[in-house]
């Protein structure tokens, strides 16, 4: 067999041996993993290379060094969620780098981080001004988290004692001209729901490239053609419109009413 041909069998064989391995070794964010899981997927793939270009001549051995690096890798992340020792020892631990509004020097120079540098991080969560940061963290990942001064934090429904309804992710119900029905039916609705709401728009199936429904109703579409000018959705709008024409109903009603109690119901 040439070896031109046997470097195309090679790769495609440890290619689908890759993607079998990275599935085994679960899902994970290349960005945020750990210092050694980095270096051992690195080394995971450099074996496999080699194996594909006839570096490593005995295919056995190095199918038995990639089992093995998957094997450990395995091991370990079993052991770091069985022992929190393990876990401290293979991921390290948190570090603290603002207290108190306080930069921590010591550990901005254990972690090697210079200010600039964690001004940087700071902008990146949106804390231009170091004096609104009460609290900043350094993962075992790297990754900086922020929390603000309380009076510094944007305010929330739950702030003002407000009561908000449960929000349910958008459903794609369009893609590319074709009809979702398991995103229509878990949102209850039907393709003849969806027709109407295109024919009402003045919009054809075929020039739909997305379409979502959001948990009140509304029906958000982006089309092929951006040079057409869709209608905003108003389901919200409707709903505050009703709402407020049936709180007037019921101003208007306790005042003209001269029942006692209805008049404060």
């Amino acid at each position: 067999m040439p070896a031109w041909l046997q470097v195309i069998y090679r790769s495609v064989a440890m290619f689908i041996l890759i993607l079998a391995i990275a599935r085994v070794l679960g899902k994970r964010n290349i960005a945020r993993i750990p210092p050694y899981k980095f270096m051992s997927y690195f080394v995971i793939t450099i074996i496999a290379a080699l194996i594909s270009v006839n570096v490593i001549r005995e295919v056995a051995f190095g199918l038995i060094a990639l089992g093995t690096w998957t094997v450990f890798l395995v091991a370990l992340d079993y052991l770091s969620i069985k022992s929190k020792w393990v876990h401290d020892l293979l991921m390290g631990k948190e570090t603290v780098l603002i207290k108190h509004g306080k930069i921590m020097e010591e550990n901005l120079l254990q972690t090697r981080l210079t200010p600039e540098e964690l001004l940087r991080e700071l902008r990146s969560k949106n804390a231009f001004n170091l004096a609104d940061v009460e609290f900043a963290v350094m993962e075992t990942t790297g990754e900086i988290n922020v929390f603000l001064k309380s009076h510094k934090k944007p305010v929330t429904a739950h702030d003002l004692g407000i009561k908000t309804a449960p929000q349910v992710e958008p459903q794609t119900v369009i893609l590319d001209g074709t009809i979702i029905n398991e995103s229509l039916a878990s949102l209850g609705l039907n393709r003849e729901w969806l027709q109407v709401q295109l024919e009402s728009m003045g919009v054809c199936l075929d020039n739909v490239f997305l379409a979502q429904v959001d948990s009140s109703g509304d029906l958000y579409i982006d089309l092929f053609d951006d040079s057409i000018e869709l209608p905003q959705p108003k389901v919200k709008e409707m709903v505050y419109a009703n709402m407020g024409k049936v709180q007037a109903n019921l101003v208007t009603f306790s005042l003209e009413t001269q029942d006692e109690k209805a008049k404060e119901m």
